[in-house]
């Protein structure tokens, strides 16, 4: 426990003070963010491309292992790296177009691992519109001397992580499975994260249903169960691949690496119950903003009905006198209008009384 410990403070991301990245700008043209070989643990000077970097572990019999951090590269753009460490094209294909499930993949001595990445878009106010979750991805290419990770999207950039990793050389000592580990615990970090300030939107609809200031809440809570839709995709297919990295004894995967993975699966695990907790929690605070509306219009309603019922009053009795027959003897009546006056208001009055009693009004 106390090495899962050690490896979880080296890769994860401290929030107070982010380090620097360490990698290079991508710029057109170029999607290569960054590139390193690494021996014993530490990183070789003097490889500064793909071409040297391969060179010098295939051919220099220098040894190690290669990262090469890739960004939205096109099919052009990655092909020359696939055919040197010998990508599947499938692979490559779903590298090149992204839009993947989380899966993981073998081809002949590569493993593939696709995984998706999530942020929190921040927002003053939450509407019916609100964007909350933004997805992206990450593919990682994992051989006996090499790693290739291209992310697509805006946010989960690895450059700190790849720093954080060069600070603690004894974790890249076990070679290139090491990477794969610190991306999917990050990753999953990350889904906890996003999952607390879900949490806090919920909190904040459910405060407002109950408070009685949600009676147009249905569209924002709606709106949270389509972002949390968003945060579902990336976590449940990701439960498979990361029990088989952990279970499933892997020539690219370190030993003494895979049972770190039994630490990520277990952070996943704690993701996926928080979020299918979330989904039930505003589908029941859905159905009570929906039951709420609904009481509303009743109560509503039967204010309409009662003022109805005490207007036929005077209606009824205005509608009768008003047909001036002559065989009506109230018409000629000296006290015939102030008694239809007090009848009127004696009535009105006590059915107002009643229903103010019986809570109509």
């Amino acid at each position: 426990m106390s090495m899962i410990r050690d490896l979880r403070a080296a890769v994860r991301p401290h929030r107070r003070t982010p380090l620097p990245s360490t990698a290079t700008p991508v710029v057109p043209g170029n999607c290569v963010v960054d590139c390193a070989v690494y021996q014993d643990g530490r990183r070789v000077e003097g490889c500064p491309n793909p071409d040297s970097a391969i060179h010098h572990v295939r051919e220099g019999g220098g040894g190690g292992f290669v990262w090469i951090g890739l960004h939205e590269p096109s099919a052009l753009e990655l092909s020359g790296i696939a055919e040197r460490f010998g990508l599947h094209p499938l692979a490559v294909e779903d590298a090149v177009h992204a839009h993947q499930r989380p899966k993981l993949e073998r081809y002949d001595d590569t493993l593939f691992a696709v995984f998706k990445t999530v942020t929190y878009v921040e927002h003053e106010q939450l509407t019916a519109t609100s964007e909350i979750v933004e997805t992206g991805e990450i593919m990682v290419f994992l051989g006996h001397d090499f790693v290739v990770t291209v992310r697509h999207g805006r946010h989960g950039a690895l450059g700190d992580l790849r720093h954080r990793l060069e600070l603690g050389g004894e974790l890249l000592a076990a070679g290139p499975s090491s990477v794969l580990h610190a991306v999917a615990d990050r990753v999953v970090d990350t889904y906890l994260d996003v999952a607390q300030l879900i949490q806090d939107d919920i909190d904040q609809v459910e405060n407002d249903v109950f408070g009685g200031r949600g009676a147009g809440d249905a569209g924002r809570i709606y709106q949270l169960k389509r972002e949390l839709l968003e945060l579902k995709r990336a976590v449940a297919p990701l439960a498979r691949p990361l029990h088989a990295l952990a279970e499933r004894p892997m020539r690219q995967v370190h030993p003494d690496i895979r049972e770190y993975f039994r630490d990520v699966e277990d952070h996943l695990s704690r993701v996926s119950e928080q979020v299918a907790a979330f989904d039930e929690l505003l589908t029941s605070i859905l159905q009570a903003n929906l039951a709420q509306v609904t009481v509303a219009q009743n109560e509503d309603m039967r204010k309409i009905s009662a003022w109805v019922a005490i207007f036929a009053v005077p209606t009824m009795l205005a509608g009768v006198y008003g047909m001036n027959f002559d065989h009506m003897p109230e018409l000629r009546w000296k006290y015939g209008y102030p008694m239809t006056l007090s009848v009127i208001i004696v009535a009105c009055s006590l059915m107002h009384r009643g229903f103010r009693r019986n809570g109509w009004l």
